[in-house]
Formats: structure tokens, sequence, C-alpha cells
């Protein structure tokens, strides 16, 4: 299972709203067969698994276990349903991490293998399959969003000038980083100062990866068309309270109020399953305010003061989960105690 997960996790970035799945084929200790979900609306898992099985070893298929970090799919999606897959290969044994909590799967998958005499087992290494998938469990399960908020601070805890100007504080590397983290979410949410003051593309120029949509919460479209968020590089999304329109590369999206509440039921509306936040200080700090938020990441350089700035937001409810030092830079990793899901 462990394996699953580490073939899983190659998918990143590239198949949501699906989550990350790995599967391999086990036969007497041997592993004849694996497979990840590659990108959304290709094929899953448990398919590449056994595509991948060598012409010799095809006919030990019926004789081996399939060990899949999340249950296989019951329902006709972009592909036909994995557990039909199983049944018609007679996979006898199918170890399952964890259970699809998403309604068209939901437990059928596991009834229809049993149903057809396949000796199924869940739970193994259940929390870190969900843990794996904590994007597409909570937008599932909470109807939201996940949502991580990050910022970069100087080491007296500003994270701009007091008249909004550009500061740069985070080092080159921590900023690769950064695009990095970029291209695992859908989407990427900054405010107008942002917009208007740091004029940033908020791209994956600096990594290999998908660009995640641009979110712009401009409630009286007041930005200028020249900002590079209105490029064509990616796909921007304008929350606002005077238009509804859907373009090709430029929507606009009415809010009923301008309250994060409002902006996180948009975002499930619109399917996007998960968020960065990156600016500025009043949007995180209105985000912590209504607890919506799940992590949050904060760059310290300790070679930077910023005397008279812009204080960085404060938070509670949080635990340290990790924290990591690039060069002058040390990033922290909290959870938001209050946002766990069941696991």
């Amino acid at each position: 299972m462990q394996r699953c997960l580490e073939l899983a996790k190659l998918g990143v970035g590239n198949v949501a709203p699906n989550p990350m799945v790995g599967a391999i084929l086990v036969y007497e200790e041997r592993i004849i067969g694996e497979g990840y979900h590659k990108k959304y609306g290709e094929a899953h898992a448990e398919v590449n698994c056994i595509n991948s099985v060598n012409q010799a070893d095809i006919y030990l298929i019926e004789k081996s276990t399939l060990y899949v970090s999340l249950e296989p799919c019951a329902h006709y999606g972009k592909t036909p349903p994995c557990s039909e897959l199983i049944i018609v290969k007679k996979i006898p044994k199918v170890i399952v991490g964890c259970r699809d909590s998403y309604e068209e799967v939901d437990g059928r998958g596991i009834e229809n293998l049993k149903a057809a005499g396949v000796n199924v087992m869940v739970g193994v290494l259940e929390k870190e399959c969900r843990e794996l998938n904590k994007r597409f469990f909570t937008f599932h399960e909470q109807k939201r969003p996940y949502i991580i908020l990050k910022w970069a601070q100087s080491n007296d805890h500003k994270i701009a000038n007091a008249d909004l100007s550009r500061v740069l504080i985070s080092n080159e590397e921590t900023n690769r980083l950064v695009h990095k983290w970029r291209s695992e979410e859908v989407a990427i949410l900054i405010g107008t100062n942002t917009a208007l003051h740091d004029d940033p593309s908020l791209t994956t120029r600096l990594w290999q990866g998908n660009n995640p949509i641009r979110l712009i919460i401009d409630m009286d479209l007041k930005l200028p068309s020249s900002l590079r968020v209105f490029n064509k590089e990616a796909n921007t999304i304008v929350f606002n309270k005077i238009k509804q329109e859907q373009g090709e590369h430029l929507s606009y999206y009415k809010l009923a109020n301008n309250t994060i509440s409002e902006v996180v039921k948009a975002l499930y509306e619109l399917k996007i399953q998960s968020v960065i936040v990156e600016g500025g200080a009043k949007i995180a700090q209105s985000f912590i305010d209504s607890n919506h938020w799940d992590e949050i990441r904060t760059i310290t350089n300790k070679d930077v003061v910023i005397e008279n700035g812009i204080n960085a937001p404060h938070f509670k409810n949080e635990k340290l989960l990790h924290q990591e030092k690039i060069l002058n830079d040390t990033i922290n990793y909290y959870i938001n105690q209050s946002k766990k899901m069941n696991q």
C-alpha cells in the first residue's frame, strides 16, 4: 500500500477534480503490474496497473492480489467503472486503502466486488490514504474547497511596507518552491490591493506544472485590464458585485455579499477543489477570522526587517506540522486543528 501511495503522488496537479490513486498487482510477493491515475479524463490507476502486466504474466492476473489506495469506482464517468474491470479480469482479492466518499461511489465499488465473490479488505494505511487526498475528501464531505493560506514575512513579522509597495522577502530557492505549491492546487486567490500594487502573474513559471486558475476579489471592478492577471497565460475568474459573465480566459462571478463565506460557497459551485490564498494581509486575515482555512504556510526571512510595515496575519487553532529551512528562509507548515477531517 505504501507503494500505491508513492505511485499516486505522481499524479499531483494533473488529476483534479479526481483523486490521486495508485495500484499494484502482486502475485506471490512479486509485483507484476503497477499504475497510477496520470491525468483527469484518462485511464484510472487500476486500468493502468492491469495494462502494465507483461505478456508472459497475464495468466497470473486471475491469481493475484490488487492493492489500490482508494476504493475502485463503480460509475460511468470519463471512463468505465474500475470495479467491473476487476471482476472481468477475475482478480480474486483486492486490498483497499480507504473508502471513496464521493456520492457516485461511496461503497458501491466495494459492494460490487463482494457481490461478484471478490475477497475485499478495506482500511490498510487508511489515515495515510485519506491524507493524500485531503483536498478531494474535504470537497466531497464538507462541500467546500481545501484552503491553504500562504505569505512571506520579515523577521519582525511584516509582509509589506506601510505604503503597500512590494518587498522581496523570500529567496530564489523558496520562490521556486512556492511555484511548485501553485502547481499542486486548482486555484490561487488574491485581493484587489495585491493585484494592483504587486501586479503578480500568479503562474508556475519557475516550476514545470499546470498554472492554477487565478481568482481575484475585485468587488467594484476597479482593476485596470493592463494587469498581468488578465493576460492569457492562465484562466482568471473575478469575484465582484456587478456582473456575471463567462469568457474563454476571463470570467466574472457575481457575489451576493462581500464575505469570505460567499467566496467559499462560490468556489464549491465552481467545482474548485483547492485554493492557495496568496494575498494580501487583509484577505488572509478574513479567511482566518471566519475560520475558513485548512493550512497556513509562512515563509520568514531572518535577514529582512521592515520596521514600519503591514503586520502579518495572526492566527489561532494552529498546530505546527513541519518546519524546513531554505538558505535564510524558514518555512512553517500549520494545520487548523478545528478543521481536522475524520480519519
